[in-house]
Order: C-alpha cells, then sequence, then structure tokens
C-alpha cells in the first residue's frame, strides 16, 4: 500500500489504575507513530481496581485531550479481537524492566498466533519514568509518600478523595 494512503490504527492496552505519567510519555511517544492511537482500558472482572473504568476513561480523556488522534475506550475480551474490530494493526506496549520484557514477549508472542497480522511494538519506557507503575504509586500514596512528579494533578486529586492519604 503506498505510504499516502496508509492509516497506521495503533492500540495502547492497559488497566490505568490510575494514569501515570509513565503512561502519558507512552501516549505522547505513540501518537507521533500512529495515525491514530487508541488508548484501551482493560476491563478485569477478576482484578479489584481502585477506580472504576469510566473514571479511568475520563482521567484518560482529560490528560490527553490535547491530541487529535487520540482516543480513549475500552474493552474486555481479548485484546486481538478488540483490535480487529478496531482496524488496529498495531499493538503498542511499554517496557520498564527485562521482568516486564518476559512477560510481555509471552503476550505479544501468543497475540501474534492468534492475530499474525497484528503486530506488538514495543517502547522502553522513558528514564525518568522507568520506576513508575501504577501499583507503586498507589502503594507510596496509601502509606503517605509524595506522589507529584508521578501522576497527572487530576489524578492524584483523585486519589485523595478515593484513599485518604496514610489510609
Amino acid at each position: 500500500m503506498p505510504e499516502s494512503t496508509r492509516h497506521l490504527v495503533a492500540i495502547y492496552p492497559g488497566t490505568f489504575d490510575p494514569l501515570t505519567h509513565g503512561h502519558l510519555d507512552l501516549i505522547e511517544r505513540g501518537v507521533r507513530v500512529a495515525d491514530q492511537l487508541i488508548v484501551a482500558v482493560l476491563r478485569n472482572e477478576h482484578k479489584s481496581p481502585l477506580f472504576p473504568v469510566d473514571e479511568r476513561m475520563a482521567m484518560l480523556a482529560e490528560a490527553t485531550s490535547h491530541y487529535g488522534n487520540v482516543e480513549i475506550d475500552s474493552f474486555d475480551g481479548l485484546l486481538v479481537d478488540f483490535a480487529r474490530r478496531r482496524d488496529a494493526t498495531v499493538i503498542l506496549r511499554g517496557i520498564r524492566a527485562i521482568s516486564d520484557y518476559e512477560y510481555e514477549l509471552q503476550m505479544a508472542l501468543m497475540n501474534r498466533r492468534l492475530a499474525p497480522n497484528i503486530e506488538t511494538m514495543f517502547m522502553m519506557a522513558g528514564e525518568a519514568y522507568s520506576f513508575i507503575s501504577s501499583r507503586l504509586v498507589k502503594e507510596v500514596f496509601r502509606l503517605g509518600g509524595e506522589i507529584a512528579g508521578m501522576v497527572p494533578p487530576g489524578v492524584e486529586a483523585r486519589l485523595r478523595q478515593r484513599l485518604p492519604p496514610g489510609s
């Protein structure tokens, strides 16, 4: 297909519970690669998220509203099935450490087996965000630690409403 007619749709899936600056770094870099980036919140009944899916989607929409090629959506079931429904050919995943790579490689190979026409693209976490995870942010916050600079201000405000520090 000629370059001028190509329309690359990528999906950046995750739980985003809560959204961090590491996620936003990947989104910012992803919008430069894809013509359309769908940030997709996983609906997982087996986990007990701090924020419901609708609120996580609202936080993402608020933080990415300045991008013209980002769409916020949610999905359950197989990611490759969602990608097919959305005509996406790329799955964007972030890698912070070797341990992330091992897990992500397994997922990428399974997704390739299920949908050979959908590629997984790994992006290394930005150095400033390589230690940040949603789980760690929640733990630090619960223990009364400072999370400014790790999450957007709106997310921090929602955390304060949901989880008073030290709770």
